[in-house]
């Protein structure tokens, strides 16, 4: 099969970053999750001190985007985020972090200085990325479109089961209202709203293991392309 680009964007905690890095690992492909690059922005926004609660220095914030130097590395078979040569996978996971990046990804020049980095990462194909504005901005043209949901109380239980592992001092009650503030305003955000295109195929994993979702892509990969 000729590379690809796969399109997967999603809802928060749908499981579209375990279902990208199993399909990735699957077929042989890179994994990119867009999203991760949104977070960093936001921890070194954070570091900055140009982020407090809601408010935020949005010039400041433009200006140190472009400051930022992304670049994706495997270890331990896991894609792991380094910014300007540090590693910060474990930081941009943060309940702080969470709490904001939603608000910094509304920010126009940030998403349109990292819309360039992520087309330039994946002008070579056999990729499939991960985020909200994958199938409806940043390639628009991918041969595979994929858009995840679950029910908002099944994302909201995976989601404080993954931090309660992670050793992060979180309520249920907290990450569900985190979720329901990222969803609004991920949705009705002016640049880049999260959006399912018309050509994309609808998972609903509320009640489907990750092996059922693979299994429904590899089927239609092995039948349509």
């Amino acid at each position: 099969m000729k590379k690809i680009i796969i399109a997967i964007d999603g809802e928060s905690s749908s499981g579209k970053s375990t279902l990208a890095k199993s399909l990735a690992k699957q077929i042989s492909y890179k994994h990119l999750n867009t999203g991760s690059m949104y977070r960093a922005v936001t921890f070194t926004a954070l570091q900055a001190g140009f982020l407090f609660n809601d408010k935020m220095n949005t010039e400041s914030i433009i200006k140190l985007t472009e400051k930022l130097n992304f670049e994706f590395k495997l270890l331990n078979q896991h894609s792991n985020l380094f910014v300007n040569g540090v590693n910060i996978e474990k930081e941009i996971k943060s309940p702080e972090v969470s709490d904001l990046v939603s608000q910094v990804s509304t920010i126009f020049e940030v998403r349109k200085k990292i819309v360039k980095i992520q087309r330039d990462m994946g002008i070579e194909k056999g990729i499939v990325m991960e985020g909200r504005d994958i199938g409806s901005v940043v390639f628009p043209s991918a041969e595979l479109k994929l858009f995840i949901t679950a029910d908002i109380n099944i994302r909201a239980e995976r989601r404080y089961k993954e931090l309660k592992a992670n050793n992060q001092s979180v309520t249920k009650k907290s990450v569900l209202e985190n979720l329901k503030k990222r969803d609004f305003i991920d949705k009705n955000r002016e640049h880049s709203p999260l959006v399912k295109v018309h050509d994309a195929i609808l998972i609903d994993n509320s009640h489907l293991n990750i092996s059922d979702q693979i299994s429904l892509i590899i089927n239609y990969l092995k039948k349509n392309l």
